[in-house]
């Protein structure tokens, strides 16, 4: 009967840790995330719209 008795009155204090205890494990993830993930700092140019593409651009990768 003691376990009974006791479940109720701890249950919010349980609650709160283990809501805490999640929310660690969140943010460990996003750290490991943020850090595996590499920073584009150059952004690929795009190709301009209007002029065409020839086949030079396709084919020729060190045109910039």
């Amino acid at each position: 009967m003691g376990i009974h008795y006791d479940y109720k009155s701890t249950r919010g204090e349980k609650a709160l840790k283990k809501e805490a205890k999640r929310k660690a494990r969140i943010e460990q993830r996003r750290a490991k995330k943020k850090k595996d993930m590499p920073i584009k700092e150059k952004e690929e140019k795009m190709h301009d719209i209007d002029k065409p593409i020839t086949l030079e651009d396709l084919t020729n990768p060190d045109k910039s």
